[in-house]
């Protein structure tokens, strides 16, 4: 178990002061049995009149209204918790399902649905000759091993890349570039994923790296820390929802943690809104996270 503080501010700056719409925040991590919400604090200036609900996935989401205008916004979250996640964990995977390939039972798949869907266009079925190269052995294959090479693979293939614009490359786009973000390295491990029948889910959240603590990122081998991350949950029977970081190559929880759940990324998007004002009001905005050790009790 480890205790973590995670540090999320979101600047925008205008040239003006200029209204603001709804803003929609998605900072609040899901309490499970290995992610224990231990204390929270949201400072948003201006001042804003927050409402909490619960999305159609169960994610935590609060809706900030404002009625000042400013030429500066800011989101300040803070929040600690307990982390239980492991390192490459060894599935406890059904054995009907240890395998590939293998069916979900009907009881699941009726509740997987849309998970399993392949939601971007493939019309040379690109995406399919690149994940399919895993399963053409002839046979079985191990399903653990199958999904952790995939994992690995895209990892290794892949060049690693920060990008703030709005939006996420297709699975297609992101094979052709040989490139992305987190999020989209995760968008194409999904349509990989699906393309062989296996139900799987984007998450967005934060990722502890000790090097960064250490003040010595030079020596991490870990990639998009000190900002959102993105990765991939997998549906194995026996298992449940099983987490896989493409863009480090790792599986398991041990440093990742869930924020937000969902079918595809533009659901779990941290924060969004709206203002009011000429487009060349907008000047910049500036992410920063820092995930650390908590000296809190």
């Amino acid at each position: 178990m480890s205790l973590l503080s995670v540090n999320h501010t979101t600047v925008y700056r205008y040239r003006r002061p200029v209204t603001f719409g709804e803003h929609r925040l998605m900072f609040r991590p899901r309490d499970s049995h290995d992610i224990r919400l231990v204390d929270t604090a949201l400072m948003i200036s201006p001042a804003a009149k927050i409402r909490w609900m619960h999305d159609v996935f169960s994610n935590s989401i609060a809706i900030a209204s404002f009625q000042e205008a400013a030429s500066e916004l800011r989101f300040e979250s803070r929040i600690v918790i307990d982390h239980y996640g492991l390192s490459y964990p060894d599935f406890p995977i059904e054995p009907f399902a240890q395998t590939y390939p293998f069916s979900y039972p009907a009881e699941e798949i009726a509740d997987l649905g849309r998970s399993v869907e392949r939601h971007y266009p493939d019309p040379d079925r690109k995406v399919d000759g690149w994940v399919k190269r895993f399963v053409e052995t002839g046979g079985p294959v191990g399903t653990q091993d199958l999904l952790t090479r995939i994992n690995q693979a895209v990892h290794q293939e892949f060049r690693y890349e920060r990008r703030y614009t709005i939006g996420v490359q297709t699975p297609l786009e992101t094979l052709e570039a040989g490139s992305g973000t987190c999020r989209d390295l995760a968008l194409f491990m999904m349509g990989a994923v699906r393309a062989l029948g296996f139900a799987a889910r984007f998450v967005s959240g934060y990722l502890y790296d000790p090097a960064i603590e250490e003040n010595d990122p030079a020596d991490s081998e870990i990639q998009g820390a000190g900002d959102t991350h993105a990765w991939v949950q997998v549906y194995l029977p026996g298992a449940g929802w099983v987490e896989f970081d493409p863009t480090n190559g790792q599986v398991g929880g041990a440093n990742l943690i869930r924020v937000a759940v969902a079918r595809e990324p533009s659901q779990a998007v941290p924060l969004q809104g709206s203002y009011y004002g000429a487009a060349e009001d907008y000047i910049d905005m500036d992410v920063e996270v820092t995930v650390i050790k908590s000296e809190e009790s």
